[in-house]
């Protein structure tokens, strides 16, 4: 039949004649259409079961609105597989269908493979309905879907051992397709749980409040390291992969980052420095030499991320906290003193303006007044040109953001107290003399 046909033409035909074969098989045999008619009474069964089923398991699994237990939170998750409701039932039907053919007939191959296409079905449905994370989803498209159709169709182990011959030649290594593609499938899954474990036990350490900030940022560090170390040998492990055949390797890369990733080295072992000491952690506000100053609302392995009071993020590398000075406003929760310069004309009664003001900012409800030592103190700081200096210092509990939070209003506070005492704030006066001017008459 095939002869004087091109090469490409009998090599396709060897490859549809057998499926030509089956095809004519099944559409010629009793059996074939009787199994035919238990894949479609498995279908609407199932179709049926479903309608009656699904009602009933969303009323029964439905968690009222506000719970937040255990039990509330898998239910929640149970009705995530709702999707797969109905083609597994009827995957369990054309089980049963199987059996009862297989036992008259003598042979079920047709509603087997009906059987696989509603596994495929259910692989289908969750791969695009119950998934999703981004990176799971797209191992779902892109390798669980088509394994699925690869097994429906009976062609998965054919093209297994296709793409396990496949070898890819490395320099001194080799490995074939179907290894590369299970090294990049596991340790993406790998990797995922990994990084969902380290977020997890993220959160849950940064709730122990009882727990110092640097504590907790060093266990969230210590736990992260743990984790995706750990990741990395189960997947050696489960490839198969000799980790001293590694050590050559690691060897030489260990060597090039000591010489091109020095500062990346130093910084790591500074943030570790930091954490372990505790000297700057997240929530404290620090100014560095440079001039840098804002609050520390991230600490990485490379740098410690700021953020200023109009909103900037400043990255500065771990290193320059153990380098150069930092002033950290912030440790150990100690208070902090600021001033409020204010002048009165020399006419005034200077101890009585000292007591009257020290008064008024005592009764600011964010000025401390706790200890002799907080409490406000008006100075007399110089004899200037145009009135008597004076300076009020006090103690707040927090930051001032470059005096534009608390400083203001002492110095509101002291001004309405001078002016309710009638006390003068004097401005500059200026006495011009004109040479050779007429004399007023």
């Amino acid at each position: 039949m095939m002869e004087g046909q091109p090469e490409i033409v009998v090599k396709l035909w060897g490859y549809v004649e057998p499926a030509w074969d089956v095809a004519q098989g099944w559409l010629l045999s009793p059996a074939a259409w009787s199994q035919f008619g238990l894949l479609l009474v498995a279908f609407f069964a199932a179709r049926y079961a479903n309608a009656r089923l699904e009602p009933l398991i969303l009323k029964y699994l439905t968690p009222s609105k506000g719970r937040k237990d255990y039990l509330a939170m898998a239910m929640r998750f149970s009705l995530l597989f709702l999707p797969l409701l109905m083609p597994l039932l009827a995957f369990a039907l054309t089980g049963i269908g199987e059996q009862v053919t297989r036992s008259i007939f003598g042979s079920g191959a047709v509603i087997a493979f009906g059987k696989r296409v509603f596994l495929f079905l259910a692989v289908r449905a969750f791969a695009r309905e119950i998934i999703s994370d981004p990176f799971l989803k797209l191992l779902g498209k892109y390798i669980l879907i088509p394994m699925a159709a690869l097994y429906t169709l009976g062609l998965l182990d054919p093209v297994m051992t296709r793409l396990d011959e496949t070898v890819v030649p490395l320099g001194n290594m080799s490995f074939s397709l179907l290894f590369a593609i299970r090294f990049a499938v596991v340790g993406g899954i790998i990797f995922w749980f990994g990084r969902w474990s380290n977020d997890q036990s993220a959160n849950l350490i940064k709730q122990q409040e009882e727990m110092r900030p640097a504590t907790r940022e060093l266990a969230v560090k210590a736990a992260e390291i743990a984790i995706f170390g750990a990741a990395f040998l189960v997947l050696m492990n489960i490839m198969g992969i000799n980790l001293t055949s590694l050590a050559v390797l690691g060897g030489a890369i260990g060597v090039g980052l000591g010489f091109g990733l020095q500062q990346i080295a130093s910084n790591f072992i500074s943030g570790v420095i930091l954490l372990i000491e505790g000297q700057a952690t997240v929530g404290d506000y620090v100014e560095l030499d440079g001039g840098e100053a804002g609050t520390i609302v991230k600490m990485t392995a490379r740098a410690a991320i700021l953020e200023t009071f109009d909103g900037r993020w400043i990255v500065v590398p771990n290193e320059h906290f153990i380098t150069t000075r930092v002033i950290n406003y912030s440790d150990a929760g100690s208070a902090n003193r600021y001033e409020a310069p204010f002048s009165v004309s020399y006419n005034s009664d200077l101890e009585q303006v000292a007591e009257l003001v020290e008064a008024a900012v005592a009764e600011l409800d964010f000025v401390l007044t706790d200890t002799p030592e907080h409490m406000p103190d008006c100075e007399l700081r110089a004899f200037g040109d145009s009135g008597v200096d004076f300076a009020l210092e006090f103690w707040v509990e927090g930051i001032d953001d470059g005096r534009n939070k608390f400083t203001p209003r002492v110095m509101m506070q002291i001004w309405k107290t001078l002016k309710a005492n009638d006390i003068e704030i004097p401005f500059p006066h200026r006495v011009v003399e004109l040479k050779n001017a007429e004399p007023t008459t």
